[in-house]
């Protein structure tokens, strides 16, 4: 889910996977505006399923606070 922006560089983003319980917390955070998110998954998830399901919400609260378009 990049952003609408094509001349914008890519963005780096840094993720952190803590099993609590059934559930894993997963932080997702821009390395440029050090905007960090937090999900809470299912176990059961892939990492890729819940790396795409931070990344998406890091990219709305981007969006949101006016860092990307």
């Amino acid at each position: 889910m990049p952003p609408s922006s094509r001349h914008e560089p890519p963005r780096e983003i840094i993720y952190e996977f803590i099993p609590v319980g059934n559930v894993v917390r997963v932080s997702a955070m821009d390395t440029r505006t050090l905007t960090e998110v937090v999900i809470s998954a299912p176990r059961n998830y892939s990492k890729e399923t819940m790396q795409n399901r931070a990344k998406a919400k890091l990219y709305y609260v981007l969006r949101k606070n006016g860092h990307i378009q």
